[in-house]
């Protein structure tokens, strides 16, 4: 499911996605009855940083106030964005970037990435019930996200530094041993947990409050 302009929706309507998010369930529940369906999706949404777009550009100066920036943000509530695995804030493309000849990977050689790495996950898993490092439970984290030592002080101080939550904590975990799956690595390291992290905190520079 892909929601463009998130803070456009209604706040109340946001915070209902927290449930189906979360337990990969949602319940419809009626004057005669409560119906409770399996809802395992994929949740993908863009916004600005502010209603005129550029809070926080180098390029344009925004015109928006503080208070309406900070009601603006305030439609996306910190529960919900604890719920987003990834959150990346995308910057404008400058024209000398577009002409360069810089080479970029191929969306072939990305495809044979991800393929090799959900099939890796499809074997690690086939004892389980799963098919993927999503829906790993707290004692299968444990169990396929071992951290060694620099690892573990590594996600400690972001843990303290960036006051991450328990669920977040989690998250990275499983967004780390994706990466390190694509990176065709038995054990999560440092690069691809340090990479998780950064996933993490574009909430802290927006949604400091």
């Amino acid at each position: 499911m892909f929601l463009d302009e998130l803070p456009e929706f209604n706040k109340s309507t946001l915070e209902v996605l927290r449930g189906p998010l979360e337990d990969r369930m949602v319940t419809i529940s009626r004057v005669n009855a409560s119906l409770t369906y399996p809802c395992n999706f994929m949740f993908v949404a863009s916004m600005n940083p502010c209603p005129c777009g550029f809070y926080g550009s180098k390029e344009k100066e925004c015109t928006c106030t503080p208070q309406a920036i900070s009601r603006y943000m305030g439609k996306i509530s910190g529960p919900l964005l604890d719920r987003i695995d990834i959150q990346i804030e995308v910057t404008p493309v400058k024209y000398q970037k577009l002409e360069g000849e810089a080479v970029s990977e191929t969306s072939e050689k990305i495809k044979q990435r991800v393929d090799k790495a959900r099939k890796i996950q499809q074997i690690r898993y086939k004892e389980h019930g799963i098919f993927s490092n999503s829906e790993l439970t707290p004692s299968l984290i444990e169990q396929y996200c071992k951290l060694d030592h620099k690892c573990k002080l590594l996600l400690q101080n972001a843990f303290e530094k960036l006051g991450l939550s328990a669920r977040a904590h989690a998250r990275i975990l499983k967004v780390a041993r994706t990466i390190a799956d694509l990176d065709d690595k038995e054990n999560i390291e440092t690069k691809h947990l340090a990479e998780a992290i950064g996933y993490r905190s574009l909430d802290r520079k927006y949604w400091k409050n």
